[in-house]
């Protein structure tokens, strides 16, 4: 990471100014090379992490003593000080060690003021992209005047694989009633995300169809997704664990991508895997990184 340092008592600390410069600089390179166009949840993510460093430096500066640590030169010596309310107090050398102590809580409180200025301007940033959200996705909702002519354009380019997507095909017939959000395609599925998931294939125009069976041994499975490459025409499948909270469901989970990978389909190789938390909700952004990381050019 690239930082500009200003000395500052004889310490070297960062120019909130310079610093900011440095993190968005940073971030916007980590970004490009990822090819991601989202920074918004990147930069929820670093104020998540920020609040976290501050609380950390918080914590430790109510264990250390009170007062401020003073510096001064006279010719070749270095005299230390030590001041608390009005008073000035010498520290001979032989008290290094609470001066280092004293000097580490300056450090620590330049930081803490370097840190604090970083989190103010980035959740103005925050904010301000959350009060201008994009406009994409509401050409796909049911009640958009749109939706229904992106049925055609969202088709794959494949005559082969579109007959392949709008075949008859064995499907999970249990819980129909919960199939209750719709893709712009018009596909019922059973949550937000996994809508979310299926307007991206179709937007991308990856072939794909929603719990089709999977026969693995004796056992059926119904990936949320089964997926063809749109020029290879290789198969992939695409699990979204969306309740990742909950101690059973994360244990069913686990069961289930040993299952796969017992019979051959690897995650991050055949099998793309997506994970949601009250937390950390479903990140359009990196599903779509995902898709054109195995389906792009």
């Amino acid at each position: 990471m690239f930082l500009f340092f200003t000395s500052i008592y004889g310490y070297a600390v960062i120019n909130p100014w310079q610093q900011l410069i440095s993190t968005f600089f940073n971030i916007s390179i980590e970004l490009f090379e990822k090819g991601e166009t989202d920074i918004y949840n990147k930069l929820l993510s670093h104020y998540k992490n920020l609040t976290e460093q501050i609380s950390a430096i918080q914590d430790e500066l109510s264990t250390l003593p009170p007062g401020t640590l003073y510096c001064t030169h006279n010719g070749n010596y270095t005299k230390w000080y030590h001041q608390l309310l009005s008073q000035q107090f010498y520290i001979p050398k032989k008290e290094k060690n609470f001066a280092q102590v004293m000097a580490r809580k300056k450090y620590l409180e330049l930081k803490l003021q370097s840190l604090s200025f970083e989190r103010q301007t980035i959740r103005t940033c925050i904010d301000t992209l959350a009060s201008h959200p994009s406009k994409i996705e509401t050409l796909f909702q049911e009640s958009s005047p749109y939706c229904e002519l992106f049925h055609t354009v969202l088709q794959p380019i494949s005559t082969e694989l579109n007959q392949w997507m709008n075949a008859d095909f064995e499907y999970n017939i249990k819980y129909p009633e919960q199939r209750i959000h719709k893709s712009a395609s018009g596909l019922m599925v059973r949550s937000k995300s996994e809508a979310l998931i299926a307007t991206l294939l179709s937007h991308n125009r990856i072939p794909f169809r929603y719990e089709c069976a999977l026969c693995l041994g004796e056992t059926t499975l119904h990936p949320d997704f089964t997926l063809r490459h749109p020029k290879t025409g290789a198969f992939y499948y695409w699990e979204h664990f969306g309740l990742m909270d909950f101690p059973s469901y994360r244990k069913n989970v686990f069961s289930k991508l040993q299952f796969y990978t017992a019979h051959n389909i690897i995650p991050s190789i055949q099998l793309i895997t997506t994970y949601e938390t009250s937390e950390h909700p479903f990140d359009s952004a990196y599903a779509e990184q995902l898709i054109h990381y195995y389906f792009g050019d």
